[in-house]
C-alpha cells in the first residue's frame, strides 16, 4: 500500500489543495466517495461504457449509410452546380468590365462635345452681337432720316452711338472686312443726325428769346427732355456741341442780362432816398423845434438815424421779389435795402436754376460763370452807380446783413456758384459803411457849437440822433457780434460826449448845465433799452453818468431850498458841542427848526414844481424829486437828533415837524406822478 502511494520526486504536487478544493463540492464525486467505490473499478467501469458507445454508433452509422451516400451525392451535385455559377458570374464580370470601359470612352466623347457646343455658343454670341453691332437695320436709317425729334429718335440716337463707339473702339473690328461696307452708311448716319439735332436745338434755344418767356418752365419741361441730344453731340459732334453751347450761353446771357436790366429799372423807380451828404449826427437841424423834430423823428421810422420797421426786412429775407408793375400801380416807394434784398432775391433763385440746369442738361459748371458774366455786369453797374451816392449807415448795415443771410441760403441748397460775387458786394459794402460812420464821427467832432446850441435844457436833437443812430447798429451787430463794429460805436460814443460836456457848459448856471446833462442822458438810456437787452455795456454806461448827474442836481436842488440846514448838518451837527457853544448853538438850531416847520412844505411844493418844469421824461422826474426828498429826511433826521443832544432841545420838540410827516408829503407826491 505504502509502495502503491510511494510519490516520485519528479511528481509536482502544487495546485494539487486547489483542486481538492475545489472536488470538494462536485456532486459526482461527492457520490463516489460516499459509496466508497474504488477508483480503479470505477474507471474500468466508465471504460466499458465508453466502448459501448462507440459500438453503438458505429451499428447507427452503418444503419444510416444510404442516406449519408445520398447525402454525398446531393453535396457533389451542388458542388457542380456552384462551379458552374462562378463560371457565369466570372463571364458577367468580364462583360461589366467591358461595359465600364465603353462608358468612360463615352463620357470622354461626351465632354469633349460639350466643350465643342460651349465654344461654338460662345463664338455663336459674339459673333451675333458683332453683327447686332455692326449692323444697320432699315428702320434706324428711316428715323434718323425722315423722323422728327421725339423720344423715338433719342432711343434711336442711342443705339446709334453704340454702333459708332462699337466701331472706334477696338482695333480688331477696324480691320475686318464688314466694318467696311457698313463704316460709310454709319458716317452718314452721324451726320445727319448731327445736322439734324443741331437744327432743333437751335429753334428750341430760339424760343428762350421770345418776350414773356418762362425760361424755367421751358428748360425742366422741354430741354432737360432732349439732355441726349447734348450728350450725343459731346460724343460724335464736337465741333457741333461747341456751336450749340455757345448760342447757349449767348442766349441766356442777353436774355438775363436784359431782364435784370428791365428789373433795375423798374425798381429805380420805386426807391425812397433816406439820406443825403448832410444827414450827419452833428449838423444843425433846419427843423422849427425841438418838440417838431422828435415828434417827426418818432414818426418817421424811416429815418436816417433809426432802424424802426426797417429791421422786418431781415425777417423777410426769404420771401419772393417784389413785382414792380404791382409796387407801382400802387404807387409804393421803398428803402434801398428792400431794393436790394428783392434784387438779390431774384439773383440767387435764378442762379440756383441756372445752375442746376446747366449741371443735368450740359454737365459743365463753367457754363455758369460764363453765362452770368452778363447779368454780373448788368448788376455791378447799378450798384456803382447806387453805392457812391449812398449815405444811410443804416441801409448799408442791412444790405451787409441781407448778404450774409443769402449766403447762408445758398450755402443750404448746396450752390457755390454766388460764393464770390456776394464775397465781392461784402467787401464793397463795408468801406462804404465805414466812410458814412466816420462822417457822422467826424460831424461830432467837429460840430458847430453855436450853431447847434439851444437855450433849451430838453434832450438836444443831436443826442437823440446818437442814440437812435447806436441802438440801430447795436441792433443790427447783436446776432454778428463784429468787435470793429464795437469800436467804432465807442469812439463815437466819446465824441458825443464831448459834444454834449461842451453844449452843457454854454449854460450860464450849473443847475442848468445838469439838467441839461440829466435829460439827455435819460433820453439816451429809454432809446437804447427799446433796442432791447442789446444795449448791454453802452447803457450801463450811461445810466452810470445819470446816477452821477442825478445826485449832483439833488445836492444843488437842496442847497437852493435849504442851504442853511444842510450846512449846520455837514459842519456842525456832527461835532460834539463844548459848554461855551451850546447856547449858540442851541439859538442857531432853534432858528434852523422854527425855519424849516415855516416853510418845508412850500419849499417841496417849489422843488416839485422845479422837477416838472425841468425834466421832460416823467418818470426820471419822480425818481429825482424821490430821491430829494429822501436826501432831506435825512438831512433833517440829523438835525432832529442834534436837538436831542442839546440841554434845552425839549423846548424846541414843539416847533420840530415828526418824520412821519414828511414821509407822508414825500408819498403824496409820489402818487402825483
Amino acid at each position: 500500500m505504502q509502495g502503491e502511494i510511494t510519490v516520485s520526486d519528479d511528481v509536482s504536487l502544487e495546485g494539487l489543495q486547489e483542486e481538492l478544493e475545489d472536488c470538494k463540492y462536485d456532486d459526482e464525486i461527492s457520490n463516489i466517495l460516499s459509496r466508497g467505490t474504488k477508483l480503479r473499478e470505477y474507471a474500468k467501469g466508465v471504460e466499458n461504457n465508453v466502448r459501448q458507445v462507440e459500438l453503438d454508433a458505429i451499428q447507427e452509422y452503418i444503419k444510416e449509410s444510404d442516406n449519408l451516400v445520398l447525402l454525398h451525392d446531393q453535396i457533389r451535385d451542388c458542388d457542380n452546380i456552384l462551379s458552374q455559377m462562378e463560371s457565369l458570374l466570372s463571364g458577367f464580370q468580364a462583360e461589366i468590365g467591358s461595359i465600364s470601359s465603353d462608358i468612360r470612352s463615352l463620357q470622354e466623347k461626351s465632354m469633349d462635345m460639350g466643350l465643342k457646343l460651349k465654344n461654338r455658343k460662345t463664338a455663336e454670341s459674339k459673333l451675333s452681337k458683332f453683327v447686332e453691332d455692326i449692323i444697320v437695320p432699315p428702320r434706324m436709317i428711316d428715323i434718323i432720316f425722315d423722323s422728327e425729334v421725339n423720344d423715338e429718335y433719342l432711343k434711336t440716337l442711342e443705339m446709334l452711338s453704340k454702333k459708332l463707339n462699337f466701331v472706334e473702339d477696338d482695333s480688331m473690328i477696324k480691320a475686318s472686312k464688314a466694318l467696311k461696307d457698313v463704316q460709310p452708311e454709319l458716317e452718314r448716319l452721324r451726320q445727319k443726325s448731327v445736322s439734324k439735332v443741331f437744327e432743333f436745338m437751335v429753334q428750341k434755344l430760339y424760343a428762350l428769346r421770345r418776350p414773356k418767356t418762362n425760361i424755367q418752365i421751358l428748360q425742366q419741361n422741354v430741354l432737360l427732355k432732349y439732355k441726349y441730344v447734348i450728350l450725343f453731340l459731346k460724343e460724335h459732334g464736337k465741333d457741333i456741341y461747341t456751336e450749340v453751347r455757345t448760342a447757349y450761353i449767348d442766349t441766356m446771357n442777353k436774355v438775363l442780362s436784359a431782364h435784370f436790366r428791365v428789373y433795375i429799372q423798374a425798381m429805380e423807380k420805386m426807391q425812397l432816398d433816406i439820406a443825403s451828404s448832410t444827414d450827419l449826427i452833428g449838423i444843425e437841424t433846419r427843423s422849427t423845434g425841438i418838440f417838431s423834430r422828435a415828434r417827426e423823428t418818432i414818426k418817421n421810422r424811416s429815418s436816417v438815424f433809426s432802424l424802426g420797421e426797417r429791421i422786418n426786412i431781415l425777417k423777410e429775407i426769404d420771401q419772393p421779389a417784389l413785382i414792380p408793375h404791382i409796387a407801382e400801380a400802387n404807387s409804393q416807394k421803398y428803402p434801398y435795402e428792400v431794393l436790394f434784398r428783392s434784387l438779390h432775391k431774384l439773383l440767387i433763385d435764378t442762379a440756383t436754376s441756372e445752375y442746376l440746369f446747366c449741371d443735368a442738361f450740359f454737365g459743365e459748371d463753367s457754363i455758369f460763370y460764363e453765362i452770368f458774366a452778363g447779368p454780373f455786369a448788368v448788376i455791378d453797374e447799378h450798384f456803382n452807380t447806387v453805392l457812391p451816392n449812398c449815405y444811410d449807415a443804416i441801409g448799408i448795415m442791412l444790405m451787409i446783413r441781407i448778404v450774409h443771410q443769402h449766403q447762408l441760403i445758398m450755402f443750404r441748397r448746396r450752390i457755390p456758384c454766388l460764393d464770390a460775387y456776394l464775397d465781392k458786394v461784402n467787401i464793397s459794402l463795408w468801406p462804404r459803411f465805414k466812410m458814412i460812420f466816420d462822417m457822422h464821427l467826424n460831424s461830432l467832432r467837429y460840430a458847430n457849437l453855436k450853431s447847434l446850441w439851444e437855450d433849451d435844457v430838453h434832450p438836444h436833437y443831436v443826442m437823440r440822433r446818437y442814440a437812435e443812430f447806436t441802438a440801430s447798429l447795436v441792433h443790427l451787430n447783436v446776432e454778428y457780434g463784429d468787435g470793429q463794429l464795437d469800436l467804432n460805436l465807442e469812439r463815437l460814443r466819446m465824441a458825443v460826449e464831448d459834444l454834449l460836456s461842451k453844449l452843457a457848459k454854454m449854460f450860464a448856471k450849473p443847475k442848468l448845465q445838469n439838467i441839461f446833462l440829466i435829460n439827455n442822458y435819460d433820453m439816451t438810456i429809454s432809446i437804447l433799452k427799446e433796442a432791447g437787452a442789446e444795449g448791454g455795456k453802452m447803457q450801463l454806461h450811461f445810466e452810470d453818468l445819470l446816477k452821477n448827474n442825478i445826485a449832483i442836481y439833488v445836492e444843488e436842488l437842496l442847497l437852493e431850498h435849504f442851504s442853511e440846514l444842510i450846512k449846520f448838518v455837514k459842519t456842525r451837527a456832527s461835532e460834539e458841542m463844548s459848554s461855551s457853544t451850546e447856547k449858540s448853538s442851541a439859538s442857531d438850531v432853534e432858528l434852523l427848526v422854527k425855519d424849516f416847520a415855516i416853510r418845508w412844505k412850500s419849499a417841496i411844493e417849489l422843488m416839485h414844481k422845479d422837477v416838472i418844469t425841468s425834466f421832460s421824461n416823467f418818470l426820471c422826474g419822480m425818481e429825482i424829486l424821490k430821491a430829494a426828498l429822501t436826501q432831506l429826511l435825512l438831512y433833517y433826521t440829523r438835525l432832529s437828533e442834534s436837538v436831542k443832544k442839546i440841554a434845552t432841545g425839549s423846548v424846541m420838540n414843539k416847533d420840530l415837524v415828526s418824520i412821519s410827516s414828511i414821509l407822508y408829503e414825500i408819498k403824496k407826491y409820489s402818487r402825483t406822478f
